[in-house]
């Protein structure tokens, strides 16, 4: 979709929600992680200090890399903790899942990784992995070949699992 494309509406929350990523954004990432899409209900995202349910990636990734699970009233702590870690995450997609083609919104997410940098890039989502996984490798880009699970839907295990393996190829000290 292009800028003119998108509602004053959509602007507004893509804009709050790039507020909010970028008090977690690391000086230097060392971990670029993309997901495929900010959640439909405007009061959740990844970066949202107060999500009162449905935040099982945030849960998930931060189990994974720091080996704790947060709580709801710790989140902006381990989102610290993530960041001194060098650890960003991005979605593949800047609105939520609509039914357009994933492909489209590559060549943007590769300008971004250009901009931001990633020591290494991890993709979560098999439909992200399927669409950004081969551009981005042929970009010349440090992503980890390892097809991951979206961690709802009962896939939590299946994605820690994936996750730890995906981890092996990251030095994040």
């Amino acid at each position: 979709m292009t800028e003119e494309g998108v509602s004053s509406q959509a602007k507004l929350i893509r804009a709050e929600r790039a507020r909010a990523a970028c008090r977690y954004r690391p000086a230097h990432i060392r971990l670029l992680l993309v997901a495929e899409a900010p959640p439909s209900a405007d009061d959740r995202y990844f970066y949202f200090e107060n999500v009162t349910e449905q935040d099982s990636l945030f849960r998930e990734v931060a189990k994974a890399i720091l080996g704790e699970t947060p709580t709801r009233h710790n989140k902006p702590e381990f989102l610290s903790r993530l960041m001194r870690k060098g650890v960003f995450m991005v979605d593949l997609k800047l609105d939520p899942v609509d039914g357009s083609e994933l492909e489209s919104y590559v060549p943007c997410l590769i300008a971004r990784c250009r901009e931001l940098q990633p020591e290494k890039i991890i993709l979560i989502k098999a439909t992200v992995f399927d669409a950004a996984y081969g551009p981005l490798r042929d970009a010349s880009f440090p992503v980890v070949d390892k097809r991951l699970p979206f961690p709802g839907s009962g896939r939590q295990q299946e994605f820690q699992v994936g996750m730890r393996g995906a981890l092996s190829a990251v030095e994040l000290g």
